[in-house]
């Protein structure tokens, strides 16, 4: 049985969703993989955040889970594993899965394997089954359909996600460049049986955001940097690690502005680097007060003079 997801992100019941989604952030960044490369704790640790997030990330499903447990949330893949899609059968365990199976897709589990009296066991679902007694062909099951969490790097670069059917194991390949809510279907004879539809969700990144295939990362600068410019290291995501490049600031660059570069983002993208200008914070000293007070005089500026306001 996982963990209680309110316990994994160190929240209350009555947390509001910007406390869950501070708290997601800072474990994602705290057990991501590329701060901690060939960590198993740490991975396991990072992918029990992106389940709980999953869960208490969505309303509905937090709702569910707060009236009934994991058995609401009817997540078939959460993270990137998990049992078969919704678990199990209603008063009775399903091979390999937990919480309990939605009604309609057992429904149709039991009709495509005999639907009553004298037709194989659904155990056969797993190979394990005694064999068939009828050859009558009978129509196609409808797929499941279930959700999955793919790695912000895995679905930007592709890879595959490892997910277990009831003893199991399947590799599920993602392509480079997937987006969120695409579907990838996981055959039949792969999970022996039943085909599956999963819809994909992508977990967030500690750092960078994805609008299509560009990438967008916050670059935080002093206010000597911004106003003389200056040659600082940024990230780029580079497969499943991180590479660092060198880029120059312009002099006189303020909070805001973008700097592209070329080829950086997903499958093709852009990465654009977004600057944002910090000052001091608390009070200064005599010194640096008088310093910046000349500053301003011998650099007048309107900042607001063409403010939509004004």
């Amino acid at each position: 049985m996982p963990r209680d997801p309110y316990e994994v992100l160190g929240v209350s019941k009555s947390a509001t969703p910007e406390e869950i989604n501070k708290a997601h952030r800072k474990l994602s960044k705290k057990y991501h993989p590329d701060r901690n490369p060939g960590d198993k704790q740490a991975d396991a640790n990072y992918k029990e955040v992106q389940t709980a997030h999953d869960i208490l990330g969505d309303p509905d499903k937090k709702a569910q889970y707060d009236q009934f447990g994991f058995a609401g949330t009817q997540s078939g893949f959460p993270g990137a594993g998990g049992g078969f899609p919704g678990g199990g059968f209603p008063g009775g365990g399903f091979p390999g899965g937990g919480g309990q199976m939605d009604p309609e897709a057992a429904q149709r589990l039991f009709d495509m394997f005999g639907g009553g009296a004298g037709g194989p066991d659904l155990s056969d679902l797993f190979g394990g089954g005694r064999r068939k007694t009828r050859s009558r062909s009978r129509p196609r099951a409808e797929p499941i359909e279930s959700d999955v969490t793919i790695p912000f790097d895995v679905a930007a670069n592709g890879g595959s996600v490892g997910l277990e059917f009831g003893g199991r194991h399947i590799d599920v390949k993602v392509p480079a460049g997937i987006e969120e809510g695409k579907r990838l279907r996981v055959p039949a004879d792969a999970t022996g049986g039943q085909e599956v539809l999963l819809r994909v969700k992508i977990a967030p990144h500690p750092f960078f955001r994805r609008e299509g295939n560009d990438l967008y990362l916050d670059v935080p600068l002093t206010i000597a940097e911004a106003v003389l410019g200056a040659k600082v290291d940024v990230p780029t995501l580079d497969g499943s690690k991180l590479a660092l490049v060198t880029v120059t600031v312009p002099p006189g660059t303020s909070s805001g502005r973008k700097l592209r570069l070329r080829g950086k983002g997903v499958a093709g993208g852009d990465q654009y680097l977004v600057f944002k200008v910090e000052v001091p914070s608390g009070s200064v000293d005599e010194k640096s007060r008088e310093l910046i007070t000349e500053f301003a005089q011998l650099n007048p500026q309107s900042p607001r003079a063409n403010a939509p306001w004004v």
